[in-house]
This record gives C-alpha cells, structure tokens and sequence, in this order.
C-alpha cells in the first residue's frame, strides 16, 4: 500500500511546482505571451521535462487569482510517449494584502481532475525519480522585475493545496509490456505547510477492487536542497474494501479466484522513493474458487476460509506477514510470510503450522484428489513456491500427523484394494492365505505419520506409515505432484505376516509389483516356484 503514497507525494509536487512559477509570475501578468514564456520555462526547467498548457489568465474577483488550463507535463521518454501529467484546470488563489506589497503568497491552490501516469521501469525506478533531473539547465528569461526590485518567486508562501478527484494509473513494466495496471481514482487530496515540512490527508479508490484508503497524520520532511524521493515520509494509511479478489487477479492471474472483504491499518515510514509501512492487516469470508475437472458437477469447487490476519511489513518490494494466521473449518494455519514482487511473485512460509485441518474439506470438497483421505492433520514445516506455477514449484521440508479417519479417494482404495487382492491371490495358490483381518476395515485408520521434503512439486518420504487396527502400511519413495507420477515401495505388516509391493506409474494409471518372497517367508522355494507359475497361467486365461 505505501506505493500510493508515493504516487500522490510524487503528482502533487509535480503540480506544485507548476502552480507556484504561475503565482510567483503574477506582477508581470499585464503580458500575457511574456508570463505565458515564464511559467512554461521556469516549471519545464525545474521538472526537468517539457510543461505546456493553453491558457493562462488572472481572475480579480472575489479575490485574486491564477487559472492555467489544459496544463500537460511530458513523460521522460525512458519511460514512454504518454503524458506524465495532465490537469484540466488549476486554480491559484492569492492573497491581497501581500500582493500590494510586492509579495506572492499563496492561498488555496486547487487541481480539478488531475490525472497521473506513474511508470515502474524494468530496472525498479519509478518515473517520478527523474523529476528534477536535465542534463543541461536551462535560465529562465524573466519577463520583468517584481515591483519593489526583488524577484517574486524568492519571496512566494505556499498556504494549503487540494487535489479534488484525481486519477492516478500505474504500470508495472518491470513485470513486462504487459505487466499489471492499477488506478487510484477518486483521489482528494489536502497539502498544508511549507518550507521543510508538509502535512497531508486524504482518501482514494484503488482499482480494480474498489478498495478505499485514507491518509491521515502524513508528514514529508524535506532534506535541504536534497531531491523530493530522499524526504522522510511518515504518516497512516487506512485500508476498507468489500472484496479484494479483482486485485488478487491483477496481482497474481485469474485462477483460483479469490474473495474477501479487507480491512486494515499501516504506519508509513522510510522515504518517498523508497516508503515502508507496517501494521494489521485482516481478511474475513474467504473463498478460493478452483475449476477442478476431476470433480463430479458442479467443477468448479469453493475453499472457504474465516479469517486470515497479517502483522504486516512492508520494504523494497517485499511483503512480510509475521506471523500470518489463517483459520478453516476449525482448524488453523500459521506461518512467516514472506511474499516478493518481482517478475514472478515468490512466496516463502517458514514455521508452518497446521492444527486441526479437517483434510475432507481440501481433499475431498475442494480438490477432489484421487488418493484423499479424511482426518484433522497436524504438520510443521516450511515451504516456498512462485504463484505462477505453486505445485509445481512447491519446495521445503516437513513433518505430519493425520489423526482417525478414512481412505475415500477412488485412486486409493482401488490401488490398495489391488495390492491386497494380488498379495492374496500370490498366498492362496501357495496355501498360505493374508488372513480374512486384514480385509476387515481396510479403509478406516488411526493415524498416518511421517516426514517429507518437496523438491520443485516432487514429494520424498521414507518413514510415512499407516497404522490401523488390523495392519500397518509402510511407504517410502517418491512422487510427483503435478504428474501424479510415482516409485514407491509398499509394505503391509500384518498378524501373520507381511506383503512388500512396489508401485510405479502414475496416480491415474498405477503399475504394481508384489513379492510373494514377502508373503511366503517359510514356505519351500520350490512351492512358491511352481505356486507363482500356476497363478501366471491363472491369469493368463
């Protein structure tokens, strides 16, 4: 959020400096081409960027003033063509009693609908840090002297300055041509002060998303005759918005689609080219919403999550939230956010916690995964991944505990339900049955544990393990998340013995290898020989 602090303080000094050339200009008003010249070389020499506009006259009534019309400020051409600036009408209202005297003060300044083009180049400038800069300045020809001898604009006093419905538009080159593009509209804006330090507030609309924010308390101190990006900047920024998900789109795609009301509050800090900001930040009504072609109709499924609460900081373009929480269907999640806006956004999560996720409503509801099971999970770990591709980039280590629940994806039941049956088959031709037990409740569970470590969307495990009441599985090996692509090794550890299969392939499409040695352990290696031999041509038939 501090971006559009800098944003404003970035226009409105922009426009200062035009306003006040044309009022420090008025004793020289009776010509009308000559001030014209003036204000035109005295902004354009001091923006460091060509300044037109098409009118400039001066109203006596009520009180004394300065109208510029159709006023444009031109884009450094590093950045592009379009108009860095334009404003359709300014007014400058003076002071009498200090105008008869020779002096130039100022009274309200107001920008009518100004409307900004700010630019984030490839190499992370903003195109307000070239303001100021020319490689040769220019001297600009004075049309006269100020009555009393003394040049007017030494002696000029800002008193307030207000922008009233304003437009700021942002582009993010740095993400590409076509990178993302955000509006402030609505903007109003109030300036007040002088000299090295101005108050500010105010209020906008960012776009898209129609979130509201406020500034309040906002202090710039000025360094000297240092450039405006090095002041200091301090003030709050207030967030409120019904549903951030057309933001999220513009931030991070289209899918899944994200919705939420926003709220929250930020303390800024830092300097206008390189703002800070920290505070809370709280998301309430969640939903994630997934096309997901493996589920029966309706496809596209709803993740519904409560609330989710940042203790937020924000510098150099990298969001941290610490911690962030998260709570769903009763469980709750907890991390250390930390989120960088570059070409790709890059999400870190260092100390995950996860407490009594029900896992049927992601596996189940949501995902409608193949190999999903039900149960509240207890994990801790960490992971990282880009927004652009997360499974397929999910990385980090971690260890799990599901409690009680059940197997109920189709995938899973139908490969364990395989590898018992073949296990099966294997022990009855050799006479040395997996006994009826272990087929009892096959689908329920008490716990599943074990350790990980994702490399790039790719699971290891060598010690997950289910445990029931009949029987443990063991599992080690590995697979892909994206592909569902698998090498695993599967022992089953019953009553009277143990079945060791291994399993290759895909989730879709899964290859199973049993080891009758693992189900004959004392049988003659000649019967198991001429067993495995009958059960080929078995099921060769």
């Amino acid at each position: 959020m501090p971006r559009w602090v800098t944003w404003l303080l970035g226009v409105v000094a922009a426009l200062l400096i035009v306003v006040v050339a044309a009022a420090a200009a008025l004793p020289y008003l009776v010509d009308t081409p000559g001030i014209r010249a003036y204000i035109s070389a005295t902004a354009t020499q001091t923006l460091g960027r060509p300044v037109r506009f098409s009118t400039a006259s001066v109203r006596v009534l009520p009180l004394p003033a300065v109208e510029l019309r159709d006023l444009e400020v031109a884009e450094d051409p590093t950045f592009g063509t379009a108009p860095f600036l334009v404003l359709d009408v300014g007014h400058v209202r003076l002071r009498l009693l200090p105008l008869l005297t020779g002096r130039v003060e100022l009274g309200d300044i107001v920008l009518r609908k100004p409307s900004v083009r700010l630019v984030r180049g490839a190499d992370g400038r903003l195109n307000i840090s070239t303001l100021g800069t020319t490689a040769e300045p220019r001297q600009a020809t004075k049309p006269g002297r100020a009555p009393g001898g003394a040049g007017a604009a030494s002696t000029v006093a800002v008193a307030r300055v207000v922008v009233d419905d304003g437009t700021v538009v942002y582009l993010d080159r740095g993400k590409g041509e076509d990178g993302p593009q955000y509006q402030l509209s609505n903007v109003d804006l109030t300036l007040t002060g002088g000299g090295t330090q101005i108050a500010f507030k105010g209020n906008a609309r960012l776009q898209p998303g129609d979130i509201r924010l406020g500034l309040s308390d906002g202090v710039v101190a000025l360094a000297g005759a240092r450039p405006l990006t090095e002041a200091t900047l301090r003030g709050t920024v207030t967030i409120d918005g019904k549903d951030a998900g057309p933001l999220a789109a513009a931030v991070a795609g289209p899918r899944p689609e994200l919705h939420g009301a926003v709220e929250g509050a930020l303390a800024l800090g830092g300097t206008v080219a390189a703002p800070t900001a920290a505070g809370e930040i709280a998301m309430s009504d969640v939903t994630v919403v997934q096309d997901n072609p493996r589920c029966p109709e309706p496809t596209p499924r709803t993740l519904t999550i409560a609330t989710v609460k940042l203790n937020l900081g924000w510098q150099d373009r990298r969001l941290v939230g610490k911690p962030a929480t998260a709570t769903l269907a009763g469980g709750t999640v907890t991390t250390q956010l930390t989120v960088t806006l570059d070409r790709r956004i890059r999400v870190q999560m260092a100390d995950l916690g996860i407490t009594r996720l029900p896992l049927e409503k992601i596996l189940v509801d949501y995902l409608c995964q193949g190999y999903a099971i039900t149960g509240p999970l207890e994990l801790v770990g960490a992971l990282t991944f880009d927004a652009h591709d997360a499974l397929g980039t999910l990385s980090g280590p971690g260890r799990l505990r599901v409690g009680s629940g059940k197997v109920v994806g189709s995938q899973a039941l139908a490969l364990f339900g395989s590898v018992v049956r073949l296990g099966g088959a294997v022990s009855s031709i050799l006479a040395a049955d997996v006994p009826s037990s272990v087929l009892d409740s096959p689908l329920e569970f008490d716990s599943i544990t074990g350790t990980y470590t994702l490399a790039n969307g790719v699971a290891t495990t060598r010690d997950l393990l289910y445990t029931s009441r009949s029987m443990k599985v063991a599992i080690a090996g590995t697979y892909a998340l994206v592909s569902g692509r698998m090498n695993l090794d599967m022992t089953v550890t019953h009553d009277r013995g143990e079945l060791s299969a291994k399993l290759t392939g895909t989730a879709a499409s899964p290859k199973i290898a049993v080891s009758p040695a693992s189900v004959l352990r004392d049988v003659d290696p000649q019967k198991v020989e001429k067993g495995i031999r009958d059960l080929l041509k078995r099921f060769g038939r």
